[in-house]
């Protein structure tokens, strides 16, 4: 079981930037090379992929809402994952979270995953 702790969520004004961090552990998370995502859910709507990275971080996604103003990356030596969001809109505020699989494709596909961590607040105020 991989275990992961979001966090670096908060309070911001539109068009500020926050970034936000997971942390990853767990014997299996150690022992295979992860690819790594952030998702977000509004209320009312589905769980949504943002962006994702793979493990060497040659591989990566971006939704298209998120294309040019958020970045994602990770350090591989503390297996954490970050995600830079700039220029923040009023309704990017929701919950984010990370998840992780060995396969980058299926991170564009949050349903099939029943394990998420507690999330991380964002909160963009217009």
């Amino acid at each position: 079981q991989v275990q992961l702790v979001e966090s670096g969520g908060g309070l911001v004004q539109a068009g500020g930037s926050l970034r936000l961090s997971c942390a990853a552990s767990g014997r299996t998370f150690n022992s295979y090379a992860y690819a790594m995502g952030w998702f977000r859910q509004a209320p009312g709507k589905e769980r949504e992929v943002v962006a994702a990275i793979s493990w060497s971080g040659e591989g990566t996604y971006y939704s298209d809402s998120v294309k040019g103003r958020y970045t994602i990356f990770r350090d591989n030596t503390t297996n954490t994952v970050y995600m830079q969001m700039n220029a923040l809109k009023p309704e990017e505020t929701t919950v984010y979270y990370c998840n992780a699989d060995l396969e980058l494709f299926r991170l564009c596909m949050p349903s099939v995953y029943n394990y998420w961590g507690q999330g991380t607040q964002v909160t963009v105020s217009s």
